[in-house]
């Protein structure tokens, strides 16, 4: 059932601008990130010397995670919108597939579709230190964990996102919680570690980014319960 829920799903976003978003913020990050090389390349390149790819990396990281956050908040929004823009809702849930599928159907589009970007950002880094003519020895522990922690660690924030954006027909109060957040994670290096805007950057008092990710899928995990059984409790018009 989930399968056909999905296809289904695919099928909906097929003609819309959200495949757009998920080509556009990774190869908008990477875009930026050539620029940046290749106006100040010997500058760059003098400061990481000792390590091209790990500066590289880390500059593309940086850059990520704020417009990961951002590509959160507009594509729960865009992908709960196509409901309400047709008022379909009503229609949706009258057929025979529970709420809870539903839900869990749009909640693992999201996280498909933000995987898909992580995994073009990492394949547009690849293709970027090699056009720098950064060697071949890529470390590619290093650029996963810097690709997909972030991803893993804002679980909490997807879960929160698409709870909104199909409970609230009006768009704005989902879109500006969302940009809000993508705001103060560029400033949440200090927040406390409580704070699941800062776990994206994989910073904790424990100097362990793995700590962000555990916490961050955990709390995702328990918010998609949480929302699901409020969506099955919820009529939402």
């Amino acid at each position: 059932m989930i399968t056909r829920i999905m296809a289904s799903e695919f099928l909906k976003i097929r003609r819309k601008m959200i495949l757009f978003l998920i080509f556009l913020g990774p190869f908008g990050v990477i875009g930026l990130q050539a620029f940046n090389f290749g106006l100040r390349y010997d500058w760059l390149t003098k400061v990481h010397k000792d390590d091209l790819w790990g500066g590289l990396i880390g500059a593309v990281s940086m850059l990520s995670i704020p417009t990961l956050l951002m590509g959160v908040t507009i594509i729960t929004s865009m992908i709960a919108n196509i409901e309400h823009q047709t008022n379909a809702w009503k229609q949706l849930l009258a057929l025979p597939i529970s709420k809870k599928k539903v839900f869990t159907g749009k909640i693992l589009l999201t996280v498909l579709l933000l995987f898909v970007s992580c995994l073009l950002l990492a394949v547009g880094t690849i293709v970027l230190g090699l056009l720098l003519k950064f060697g071949i020895n890529i470390p590619l522990l290093y650029l996963i964990k810097m690709c997909f922690f972030p991803f893993l660690a804002s679980m909490p924030l997807v879960a929160l996102q698409i709870w909104l954006a199909i409970t609230m027909k009006n768009q704005a109060v989902p879109l500006t919680i969302g940009i809000v957040g993508a705001i103060l994670s560029l400033y949440s290096t200090n927040f406390p570690d409580w704070v699941p805007w800062k776990w994206p950057l994989l910073i904790n008092d424990w100097g362990k980014p793995i700590y962000s990710v555990l916490v961050g899928l955990v709390t995702g995990l328990l918010l998609f319960f949480i929302s699901v059984i409020d969506f099955n409790r919820k009529d939402v018009k």
